[in-house]
């Protein structure tokens, strides 16, 4: 696997993008640009990141698509258009969305989220956005979540088979699938039935962790690799059942010293249990 985490590449060259990743012992990188880039500007950070041999995991297409809202559906719609074109330009691994939510706050619970109309509305708004771009190097991924689907390997495995599109994959975030007292303490178990259900189809990570507090009623959070609850070692290694290639992405912290403690604690966790990670 590679492993990648945000870098401060603030006015570097596409080369010196490249540099700046690969000194942090990092063999995959979030999208380098946006897309207001010129096919120049994109092509220059492809070949950066091949001359490298740094994978670019992951587009963001981070919005609402199947909002209730019309203009903010049919603008999220757009936007995620968009993003996996550039994500197929740059030859990302995968652009990546949640798959929204129907209420006003685009990554929030709602009532009718987990509800068949909802699964049918994902189904029908992912097939729109795959067909208008038409990837041939790319796919379109949706991140997994605790309270719109998909929420477990057997929800992915229904909308894979819903959706019937080569170019859709899986984006795994274990952590966001970790939604009750049960789920924590048996998070070892639920990745494993993630890899063994979803493996061929996962082209992208998220790495975080999660920790139950200890007061009532149940409290859930997201805390940095190390901190938490989470099996890594069982992460690594089903990851490592992957192609070497798969990327295993840091995300959501607030420095890089953070950055670098997580990162830390991944690589002493595969080498306490014999999984190679890239550098």
């Amino acid at each position: 696997m590679r492993l990648g985490a945000p870098v401060p590449t603030e006015n570097l060259t596409p080369e010196g993008w490249a540099v700046a990743i690969r000194a942090k012992g990092y063999r995959a990188a979030y999208c380098p640009v946006d897309t207001s880039a010129d096919s120049h500007t994109i092509a220059a950070y492809e070949r950066a990141a091949e001359d490298a041999d740094v994978v670019i995991a992951e587009v963001g297409a981070w919005s609402n698509p199947i909002s209730p809202d019309d203009a903010t559906r049919r603008s999220a719609m757009s936007y995620c258009s968009e993003r996996l074109s550039l994500a197929d330009r740059i030859g990302a691994r995968c652009c990546v969305n949640i798959a929204g939510a129907r209420s006003e706050m685009w990554d929030g619970p709602h009532p009718d989220n987990l509800s068949a109309d909802t699964f049918d509305l994902i189904v029908e708004t992912v097939r729109a956005i795959i067909d208008s771009v038409k990837p041939t190097r790319t796919r379109y991924a949706l991140e997994t979540m605790p309270w719109v689907f998909p929420d477990s390997a057997d929800s992915y495995v229904r909308l894979i088979k819903a959706i019937d599109r080569p170019r859709f994959g899986v984006h795994l975030d274990p952590v966001n699938i970790i939604s009750s007292p049960q789920r924590y303490f048996q998070n070892g178990a639920i990745i494993r039935d993630c890899f063994e259900k979803l493996g061929e189809h996962i082209l992208s990570c998220h790495a975080k962790d999660i920790v139950l507090a200890d007061k009532l009623t149940v409290h859930l959070d997201e805390t940095r690799p190390g901190t938490g609850g989470l099996d890594y070692a069982t992460y690594l290694i089903e990851l490592d059942k992957l192609s070497p290639d798969t990327p295993l992405m840091i995300e959501h912290l607030s420095t890089q010293e953070e950055f670098d403690l997580a990162a830390a604690h991944i690589r002493s966790v595969a080498e306490r249990i014999g999984v190679e990670i890239e550098r």
